[in-house]
């Protein structure tokens, strides 16, 4: 179970007694008692890279896209709708507490299809939210206002800020099950289903709906189908957390196609999107919580407590980064021009993770780096132990997570190959 005690206990004694400590104040202070937390491990990596003067360094812990020349990346297809929006001379009032409504449409259709018979039939609650946190956020209040004896259950790994929403959020018993086998650097498949099928009927089962964060390990589809069939038979609610639409193949649909099996087989299914990553708009913070329902009643009865929920939260979700997607998503040469550049992202990365496999092949390692192109996404689990880490960050200068995680936009046709040789110098 994740506990704060748990994820404080993650870091070394002699650094959380650091940490601890008081900060001097007079007796008197009224914030004497406060003590200094642990920095966010993500952000300290690149505390230490921006620190490091070597002109061989690179930062694999960044969580955003890079170019080829490793510089932030804004899409063509967002400047000019941001043109299109600027040129109408819009105002800047508050939108309403669910959002934009052209936004929340189209990102349910985006990620539905606009088929769907949930979008058709107005069995379906969507709000706009502060990105894919905000949405997850949200969610997790909801499920504690009205589901609080329920557990919620996240993939081991996930991603680190997870369980802290959820804790955050008043959950009472989060829990884990068995995703990544650190053995064959791949799916726990048999693990996974096992804990899931022996969870409590009616527990929150967060999935990563592609492009798992932190290990780039994806179920295959028919993996899914299984995983959907275990959810139907326990009546699990599923929580998909979709961070990467169209950013992790290149292919939009491809992305959602565990979401939409899970659909059309009955599940009862909530959605968190976010548009940071897929858009470039991370500063924007961009996002939409779905929640599909069987009657159009059922949504409407959903939609009024979400915004009950929002209201103390952050009232209002911000306008422009809701336009720029609602601008895109609702004009069909911008949005085909969207698709090729988000195909194009994911082509960089997917290129990256092959040169990355020849290089090493090159330099003659005899370790087995498949698992490098058998991942998918901006993040690849690299295999490489807390020591192999440490050695290459004081060595080579490569900056990365201790659990060996790699993000994938930080490397470029520039370094792959001083990266390569780093890896194979550590792992020899």
């Amino acid at each position: 179970m994740f506990t704060r005690r748990a994820i404080t206990s993650l870091v070394p004694v002699s650094r959380r007694l650091a940490l601890a400590s008081p900060v001097r104040r007079s007796s008197s202070s009224v914030w004497g008692s406060i003590q200094k937390g642990p920095e966010d491990p993500i952000l300290g990596v690149t505390v230490a890279f921006n620190k490091d003067t070597n002109a061989n360094k690179m930062n694999l812990g960044v969580g955003a896209y890079r170019d080829d020349a490793g510089k932030p990346y804004v899409l063509e297809s967002v400047r000019t709708a941001e043109k299109q929006i600027l040129d109408q001379k819009l105002d800047h009032e508050y939108l309403p507490i669910a959002g934009l409504a052209t936004f929340t449409k189209a990102a349910a259709q985006l990620a539905l299809g606009a088929d769907s018979v949930h979008i058709k039939e107005k069995r379906i609650a969507t709000v706009q939210t502060l990105s894919g946190t905000g949405a997850l956020r949200v969610a997790a209040e909801f499920f504690s206002r009205f589901y609080p004896d329920h557990d919620v259950y996240f993939p081991d790994p996930t991603w680190g800020n997870h369980p802290n929403i959820f804790s955050d959020a008043g959950a009472k018993s989060i829990k884990k099950y068995r995703y990544y086998d650190a053995k064959t650097v791949g799916l726990d498949f048999k693990g996974l289903i096992d804990d899931i099928s022996a969870a409590r009927n009616k527990s929150v089962i967060v999935l990563h709906a592609c492009a798992h964060n932190p290990t780039g390990v994806d179920p295959s589809l028919d993996q899914w189908k299984q995983i959907s069939k275990v959810v139907k038979e326990k009546n699990h609610i599923v929580l998909f957390d979709l961070a990467y639409q169209g950013f992790a193949s290149g292919d939009p649909e491809k992305d959602v196609a565990a979401v939409k099996h899970f659909i059309k087989e009955g599940n009862t299914v909530a959605l968190c999107q976010s548009f940071a990553k897929n858009f470039g708009l991370y500063g924007q913070r961009v996002g939409a919580l779905s929640f599909l329902t069987d009657t159009t009643a059922e949504a409407e009865a959903i939609e009024s407590q979400l915004k009950i929920l929002i209201r103390p939260l952050y009232s209002n979700p911000p306008l422009h980064g809701a336009r720029i997607v609602s601008t895109i998503l609702n004009d069909a040469t911008l949005t085909a021009l969207w698709r090729k550049e988000v195909k194009g992202m994911a082509d960089r990365i997917i290129t990256m993770r092959h040169r990355l496999v020849e290089h090493l092949k090159e330099l003659g390692s005899k370790k087995d780096w498949s698992h490098i192109t058998n991942q998918i996404g901006m993040f690849c689990y690299s295999g490489l132990t807390p020591e192999q880490v440490d050695k290459i960050v004081k060595d080579y200068h490569v900056y990365m997570l201790s659990s060996g995680r790699i993000s994938m936009a930080g490397i470029s046709s520039h370094n792959v190959k001083y990266l390569a040789e780093a890896l194979h110098a550590v792992t020899k």
